[in-house]
């Protein structure tokens, strides 16, 4: 099967032994580098990562003789495993891709990877943010230092980080005026996920105007609902209603997360009814 097939299927259609064939192109170092971009990228989904793969990935993250773009694909990739064993703290086994030992091999050796200042810039700040989806104390000051970094890129991936870590209200109250798109995009983020109060006023009017960049448009729609659901209820409900099929999805997911809705907008399995988007 070609690798790039993959790409136009959803992850649940992946066929069977895929993780074995993605395993294969990881550790085969004469693969067309484009390959094994492509298969670290895919390694990271739930529907295929186990142990073996988070260990083939955690090995291009850590080897110096792997070019830079491979190792931070690599390392990112880790991210959400790390997050979905971090939510759950195997309770439930089964629902964790990869094994607990596993688990803190890859916390510990990404602390001691972002440690290693000769490590390139690109690998550190990628194994910052693929490491922080499971958060541990030494993340705290690597943030704040990576903020107070007068590199814009190692600002982007502090406000990234903020995402996950909490007791950075100010400083991502301050990213929210930031000129750097990127960096205003994650703060938006940011503050949608910890329902920073202090926010409201700023993603709101960026949730309803149209002249606000799609991307950071749809982020804020999220937002809002997170912040204050039931102020925001009026404008979603409207916003359900755009010509824009994207804003109009967006909006009534987020409705719906922030329970929103009424009972008749959800099918009979408690799911929501896409059909009343039309």
């Amino acid at each position: 099967m070609e690798l790039k097939v993959l790409e136009d299927l959803s992850s649940w259609e992946w066929p069977q032994g895929t993780d074995k064939m993605l395993l294969g192109i990881l550790r085969d170092s004469q693969k067309d580098k484009s390959d094994r971009l492509l298969a670290a990228g895919f390694a990271g989904d739930y529907t295929v990562i186990n142990d073996e793969l988070a260990v083939a990935l955690l090995s291009i993250a850590r080897n110096g003789g792997e070019s830079e773009d491979l190792r931070a694909k690599a390392v990112i990739s880790l991210g959400p495993t790390l997050e979905i064993a971090y939510i759950d703290e195997f309770e439930d086994p089964e629902a964790v891709p990869i094994s607990e030992e596993t688990f803190h091999t890859i916390q510990t050796s990404l602390r001691e990877l972002f440690m290693d200042i000769d490590v390139p810039m690109e690998v550190r700040r990628r194994t910052l943010e693929g490491s922080v989806r499971a958060p541990q104390e030494w993340h705290r000051e690597a943030i704040r230092d990576a903020y107070s970094n007068g590199d814009a890129l190692w600002r982007l991936t502090a406000v990234f980080c903020m995402q996950y870590v909490r007791g950075f209200s100010n400083q991502i109250l301050e990213a929210l005026e930031s000129e750097n798109q990127d960096i205003h995009f994650e703060a938006v983020c940011a503050a949608g996920n910890w329902e920073l109060d202090a926010a409201w006023s700023h993603i709101m009017s960026l949730a309803t105007s149209e002249l606000t960049d799609k991307s950071l448009r749809l982020a804020a729609i999220e937002a809002v609902a997170i912040i204050r659901p039931q102020e925001a209820a009026e404008i979603l409900s409207g916003l359900t209603l755009s010509d824009d099929e994207d804003i109009a999805e967006v909006a009534f997911e987020a409705m719906a997360m922030s329970g929103l809705l009424p009972d008749e907008d959800y099918d009979d399995d408690g799911d929501w009814d896409e059909r009343t988007l039309h």
